[in-house]
């Protein structure tokens, strides 16, 4: 009789632990999209502020550029000229990446869609920073050529000191919105993985932080 109390007593404890766990993992699940939801917002916000910055950058290119092209001529003309050119295109790219940030609707998204979203921002300026890097590259080369044909003299070194201009520009602001955005996620989800670890108890909420 004492055994069958014993038995009935331990499954009783079991089921209350069983219990207690569920409702201890469900709250954590509420708290953690909600901290992830305030997070992402928070996170666009920094993001938004860089192509407030990039955007800006773009607007006084178009301005300079248009006014240089018309006032110079020889490798100062075309080195304006390739200045709105670039721009034109930067101005485009911050454009939509804000109507992107403020129209999407993320109640529609889970935990795991909205760090994929940030993960994928931070991949893509990491890899726009490989790029610029070619860029600052092809700016050199098109300086280099201006010394074979002296005939696309002035047009191949103001390009190149454009693209040298534009593409420095870039790598930098990359880099830096880059680490900014990726240091705040990677923060982030450590605060949160030590506030959902209750004290004397093993559960805890793992998220990789690639």
């Amino acid at each position: 009789m004492n055994t069958l109390y014993q038995n009935a007593g331990k499954g009783i404890i079991i089921r209350l632990i069983i219990t207690m766990s569920f409702f201890l993992l469900f709250s954590m699940s509420s708290f953690s999209q909600d901290n992830f939801t305030d997070f992402y917002i928070s996170n666009q916000k920094i993001n938004s502020t860089g192509m407030y910055i990039l955007g800006s950058w773009a607007i006084a290119n178009i301005a300079t550029g248009a006014y240089g092209w018309s006032k110079y001529s020889g490798d100062r003309m075309y080195f304006y000229q390739m200045n709105l050119f670039w721009n034109v295109v930067n101005a485009s790219i911050a454009g939509f990446a804000l109507y992107s940030n403020y129209t999407t609707d993320i109640s529609s998204f889970s935990q795991q869609e909205l760090l994929e979203k940030l993960v994928k921002t931070e991949n893509i300026l990491l890899i726009n920073a490989g790029l610029d890097v070619g860029y600052i590259g092809a700016g050199f080369l098109l300086k280099h050529l201006s010394t074979k044909y002296p005939n696309r003299s002035s047009m191949l070194k103001g390009y190149g000191n454009s693209i040298i201009l534009q593409g420095g520009f870039l790598l930098v602001f990359d880099v830096i919105l880059y680490g900014i955005l990726r240091a705040d996620r990677i923060d982030f989800l450590n605060n949160i993985n030590l506030a959902l670890l209750p004290e004397g108890f093993g559960i805890g909420l793992s998220i990789p932080l690639y």
